[in-house]
């Protein structure tokens, strides 16, 4: 039988060691140091320096995916099995296998030193391949290509909140924390980029009059994005809630204290994720759940769970392209006097004369120009 043959593709790849120990002797190194052009030009660099080595890796094929990452791994049939991870701790991560089993995995050492813009390259939600090692233990060698994915810039690097997901339940709170509209903005617009079903669910309902909601809830629902107005409390629309999480793929997402984990509490019972009070001090909420966790539901589908988010800063979004995913430029766009223009300072602008008439939100608006100048919450 012909031995099969791996395609080899060149890939950079992330430094395995720290910063070198501090020489000692500096000056004792200077002086005995010979500065002519003879010595420099005999000079060598050293594999373990600051340079990053690049090198030919067999097994190695290429496959573009929606997070901007183009390495995959390939695996020897019938040593691995597949798998879905649920969360992860440290340097391990807790993944589901197909026939039922929680493993506990290592991530291969090879795949950790791939060279790519993601702070973590193992991310709840991932489809992986994984080489069992033990009872209850295993290795991912493999991440499949994500679709569907939620991120974040943070520390100058992608932060990936979420993948493989089919719809984005963004919850803020009507008080304690009060509604953060601009917040609401950023995460639609990430999930309009990444091909997304967002549904925003407004929280505490029970806290404030219902007539207070209207000018929010409206201005989100003319723009064709559905609402939930709820209280995990009460149990008010946790019934409507359950059923458009049913058979779905679905981030949790928003900032600290709104309830994201109490409302998965009531849609499913007997989950018993831990919640804590709003500071009184600073109507802050604390950060209860602590990382991304993976939760199969029991009418089907599953939920992902993650800590709050108090600034959100867009990963890979182009600031020529942001008004693109805004809704309501789309019709006015075209209409104005330059091709490229920002919406932002020009003359003539055919979206600037529709916030001047109220045909498209002002506070929308504004919440564009932030994002525009790449503005922090």
């Amino acid at each position: 039988m012909a031995k099969e043959k791996h395609k080899k593709v060149r890939t950079e790849f992330r430094k395995r060691y720290g910063a070198r120990t501090r020489q000692s002797d500096v000056t004792r190194q200077f002086h005995s140091e010979d500065s002519s052009d003879e010595q420099r030009n005999h000079e060598r660099l050293s594999g373990r320096g600051d340079l990053v080595k690049s090198r030919v890796v067999r097994g190695i094929s290429a496959a573009a995916d929606e997070s901007g990452q183009s390495i995959v791994l390939e695996v020897e049939n019938g040593q691995c099995l597949p798998g879905q991870v649920l969360r992860v701790h440290g340097l391990n991560s807790i993944v589901r296998m197909a026939d039922g089993r929680n493993l506990t995995c290592a991530t291969r050492g090879l795949l950790k030193t791939i060279g790519t813009d993601l702070r973590h390259v193992v991310v709840a939600g991932d489809f992986v391949m994984v080489k069992i090692t033990g009872p209850e233990q295993g290795v991912i060698q493999r991440v499949e290509p994500r679709r569907g994915c939620i991120s974040r810039t943070s520390r100058n690097r992608q932060h990936l909140i979420a993948a493989n997901i089919q719809q984005c339940l963004i919850v803020t709170s009507c008080a304690e924390p009060g509604i953060k509209p601009n917040l609401i903005d950023r995460f639609l617009v990430t999930a309009e980029k990444s091909g997304v079903k967002p549904l925003i669910v407004l929280n505490k309902i029970d806290l404030v009059d219902a007539a207070e909601l209207q000018p929010t809830i409206g201005n989100f629902a003319q723009l064709g994005y559905p609402v939930l107005a709820i209280s995990a409390t009460n149990g008010w629309g946790i019934d409507l809630l359950r059923r458009c999480l049913q058979n779905r793929r679905t981030v949790v997402v928003g900032q600290s204290g709104v309830g994201k984990s109490s409302l998965l509490n009531a849609v499913e019972p007997g989950l018993a994720l831990r919640v804590s009070e709003v500071s009184q001090e600073n109507q802050k909420g604390r950060h209860t759940t602590t990382t991304a966790q993976l939760i199969p539901l029991l009418a089907g589908g599953y939920v992902l769970d993650t800590p709050g988010i108090r600034q959100f800063q867009m990963w890979d979004l182009v600031p020529a392209e942001a008004s693109q995913w805004f809704r309501e430029f789309r019709p006015w766009a075209d209409r104005c006097r330059f091709p490229n223009c920002s919406h932002t300072h020009e003359q003539d602008c055919a979206v600037k004369s529709a916030v001047a008439d109220g045909r498209i939100s002002l506070r929308r608006y504004d919440s564009y120009c932030q994002i525009f100048a790449g503005d922090l919450l």
